[in-house]
């Protein structure tokens, strides 16, 4: 029988046989670029209208002030 791989991916948390394990209190917290950017696609794709877009991603944190990071990843 093989041995379950057991490492770390993009996120941070551990990996068993290709199923990501529980993220830790510090992985809570970590938010990558590519995850906020799914999480803005996701948004996009679903919103009714330009205005549902904007109330959503604003809702969510995805959007911020220009130049800064979105409230998601502070």
């Amino acid at each position: 029988m093989p041995e379950p791989r057991v490492g770390q991916d993009a996120g941070g948390a551990g990996v068993v046989s290709g199923v990501p394990t529980q993220r830790t209190a510090a992985d809570v917290y970590r938010v990558s670029e590519e995850q906020v950017h799914r999480a803005r696609m996701a948004v996009a794709r679903n919103a009714l209208d330009s205005e549902d877009c904007r109330e959503l991603l604003d809702m969510l944190g995805l959007i911020g002030e220009p130049g800064e990071p979105p409230p998601v990843r502070r």
